[in-house]
């Protein structure tokens, strides 16, 4: 067996940095368990690292982690005793097909990284008003701020993600 090159460990490396995130989002659309969907998908960069090792050639390496990924999932669904022949991927506006699972779980992911970029009381204060659906008040009591403080801290979120979104439609779009 070859060692692999330190170009393609670059390579991949780049793959899984640009990629984790948004296979973790895609894997969700099947399977609802973040644990689960991690696994998953550190399994089939670990397969795609061994088939390049030995050799093989991958030609679009992103469509075949996709690929990969989705296989994966539907085979965790059927050890699981859930029939799969018609299983859609979806998410909650309901059934969605796999190129839209795939283009959302870019934009999820590139949401979720936005939210990471925020300062860590912003992004406490963002989370338990959008994630939790806690009002501004009982935020303010569970972490000790003012009600001006969590309205000006959830404003500061909205305005990044804001201009995030921009960013995003105009890579899209633009």
């Amino acid at each position: 067996m070859a060692a692999i090159s330190p170009n393609r460990q670059t390579e991949i490396e780049d793959l899984f940095r640009f990629n984790y995130r948004p296979l973790c989002m895609y894997a969700l659309h099947y399977l609802q368990d973040t644990d689960l969907v991690e696994d998953v998908v550190q399994e089939c960069f670990t397969t795609l690292w061994e088939k390049l090792e030995q050799g093989a050639s991958v030609a679009n390496r992103r469509a075949y982690l996709y690929m990969t990924v989705r296989n994966r999932c539907l085979d965790t669904l059927r050890r699981k005793g859930i029939p799969t022949e018609s299983l859609k991927p979806y998410d909650t506006y309901g059934v969605i097909d796999d190129d839209d699972a795939e283009e959302r779980s870019h934009i999820e992911a590139k949401l979720w990284t936005a939210i990471d970029s925020l300062p860590e009381k912003c992004r406490e204060v963002f989370l338990l008003s959008k994630r939790d659906g806690l009002k501004y008040e009982e935020i303010a009591k569970e972490l000790g701020l003012s009600v001006n403080t969590v309205r000006n801290q959830i404003s500061k979120a909205l305005n990044v993600l804001k201009n995030g979104a921009i960013k995003i439609y105009m890579f899209i779009f633009g």
